[in-house]
């Protein structure tokens, strides 16, 4: 009976909706000193590295902020490591003994250059993570899926390429992750970018699955169903997307079409604290850009909307925040047949 008890808490946590607006009431300052009081620190001694950012703290989300924190500021994206990875796995996709010998020999590979040149990929990053919250005493887990950019699972599924965490904080579980915290490439001249990226830590799950997808669907921990389709044709979301914390809301998908002169409506749910002075709509036909206000915002709601009609052709629109893109769609007004 207390076997059953337990499974039905462990199944429910899963359907209480957790975001970072649960811990409002937190001040993460103490953590995130304490984070860079370590800089530099060496990952030879987990157990003590864990000890040493967390002992000072009194609750365990200021504790796992504090290990975060540390990771995302300390450890380096290793972005032709990746390269080579999504390579090889690309390779023996379809020969299970080659992929799994692989997959050995680049773990132990990856975990010696973490270790001491404090240089990964996502796998490394969401495993350390994962190591030092076992040694301070906290539930975290890793989770293996899809990640979406500009440049995968876009219409299509790839094969699994990204990694990230789950923490249980007070019986709810939380989604972040420390390698899009960390930072970003250029991918013109393969050059890594350490900026931290908060929009990352404990996000709101109606957004993350916008650019993660779980392989075990029960850490998309939505309130509603998202499915493959739902994850590969939505649209487009930015590490800026995270940064302001915007919620596409309409259109649904990344991509559709409208008879010419139809007006289009663009919805986006907005944080409280945003200027909409901040925000434009940038209407792209590939000969120059035309940039359109707001036409109404919804205070109570926190909806922001946009009007617009299409003539005949292909645009790429963008909603941005002064210089930030942070989604993207594209639509394709058509000629209505008579």
């Amino acid at each position: 009976m207390k076997k059953y008890l337990l499974l039905l808490l462990f199944l429910l946590s899963f359907k209480q909706y957790a975001q970072r607006s649960d811990f409002v009431h937190i001040n993460f300052d103490k953590a995130d000193d304490i984070a860079k009081q370590f800089r530099g620190a060496s990952l030879k001694d987990l157990p003590i590295l864990a000890h040493n950012l967390t002992s000072n703290l009194d609750t365990d989300v200021e504790k796992f902020r504090a290990l975060y924190t540390w990771v995302c500021l300390n450890i380096k994206n290793d972005y032709s490591n990746h390269l080579l990875n999504l390579k090889k796995r690309r390779k023996f996709q379809n020969d299970s003994i080659s992929l799994h010998d692989w997959n050995t020999e680049f773990k132990e590979r990856a975990l010696k250059k973490l270790i001491k040149n404090k240089k990964t990929i996502c796998t490394g990053y969401a495993y350390l993570l994962q190591e030092l919250c076992s040694f301070a005493g906290l539930n975290c887990k890793m989770v293996h899926g899809y990640g979406r950019t500009v440049s995968s699972n876009v219409g299509q599924l790839s094969i699994p390429n990204h990694s990230w965490n789950v923490v249980q904080l007070k019986e709810k579980w939380y989604l972040s992750d420390p390698t899009w915290s960390s930072g970003f490439f250029h991918y013109d001249n393969g050059s890594f970018v350490a900026q931290y990226n908060d929009g990352y830590f404990l996000a709101d799950p109606e957004l993350f699955v916008k650019s993660h997808y779980p392989l075990n669907t029960k850490w998309i921990l939505t309130k509603n169903q998202i499915t493959t389709e739902d994850f590969l044709n939505g649209p487009l979301v930015y590490g800026n997307t995270f940064k302001h914390k915007i919620h596409p809301v309409e259109p649904v998908k990344m991509k559709s079409e409208t008879p010419v002169n139809n007006e289009v409506v663009f919805k986006f749910k907005v944080a409280d604290n945003h200027t909409i002075g901040k925000f434009s709509l940038v209407i792209d036909s590939g000969s120059g850009g035309k940039a359109i206000k707001p036409f109404s915002y919804n205070k109570n709601e926190g909806i922001l909307i946009f009007k617009h009609i299409f003539k005949r052709g292909l645009y790429d629109v963008h909603l941005k925040v002064n210089d930030d893109v942070v989604t993207t769609y594209t639509i394709k007004g058509v000629k209505q047949k008579s």
